[in-house]
């Protein structure tokens, strides 16, 4: 079963502004029919909490560090490089 919130709620439980997820994350990162719906075709949003946390931290686990950078082998660089001192 799944649980629906509204704005405010997420915006609680991910400690982000409602405003920021409304301008921000929704159709960027929290997409229609995936992290949330418009129940009835209205305006109002409402969340689907476990695709939401089951997402959460995708974008941030691919741009994690690899090889010995993750173990403080390197210093990572921005452009996804390693620089080996």
């Amino acid at each position: 079963m799944e649980t629906y919130i509204t704005t405010d709620e997420l915006a609680t439980r991910i400690h982000y502004d409602a405003r920021t997820i409304r301008t921000r994350l929704k159709d960027a990162v929290l997409l229609e029919g995936v992290h949330y719906i418009r129940p009835f075709g209205g305006r109002k949003l409402l969340f689907i909490w476990e695709a939401i946390q089951r997402d959460i931290g995708k974008f941030s686990a691919g741009r994690a560090p690899m090889g010995n950078a993750a173990i403080g082998g390197g210093i990572p660089m921005a452009s996804g490089g390693v620089v080996h001192g």
